[in-house]
């Protein structure tokens, strides 16, 4: 039972948006030669649950009620493994750059409707990436503003 949310971000290759980049990494089937950066992340196992758009679109890869491969090594309040307790969501975006009031309002109706389908999460187990694995993850990083989500 989730009782956490994570606040990611992602673009591929880094910094581009729009393409199928994404989709094929969570899906394990992305070309490899297709660009320089991707060799390097050629053995990540990744998905998450989410991801948002920056047009606003939400896709959905991994049921809720399963666990995403999200979190990597990672601890909230003293509890190590996030991914076995945690609902993971992308943003399409890069750390230094704004994300769009299409995904903020995205976002803001995934969180109403995930505090409402799993009671336990609260609105302080609503974190970014940064915050369960602090010096090695940066996400959604400082030009995301965690003002704009609405209380849950």
């Amino acid at each position: 039972m989730a009782d956490l949310i994570v606040v990611h971000c992602i673009s591929l290759p880094p910094g581009q948006y729009g393409g199928p980049e994404i989709e094929a990494l969570f899906t394990n089937t992305l070309d490899c030669e297709g660009h320089p950066y991707f060799a390097e992340i050629a053995n990540l196992e990744v998905s998450a649950h989410f991801l948002i758009r920056r047009a606003g679109e939400v896709v959905q890869f991994v049921s809720t009620d399963e666990r995403a491969w999200h979190a990597g090594v990672s601890s909230w309040q003293g509890r190590e493994q996030c991914n076995d307790f945690s609902i993971g969501i992308e943003l399409e975006g890069c750390d230094e750059e704004a994300y769009t009031d299409p995904q903020y309002d995205a976002l803001n109706q995934l969180l109403t409707s995930l505090t409402k389908q799993y009671p336990d999460i609260r609105h302080d187990a609503i974190v970014g990436h940064s915050d369960i694995a602090p010096g090695r993850k940066t996400d959604p990083g400082p030009a995301f503003d965690w003002s704009r989500l609405v209380a849950h």
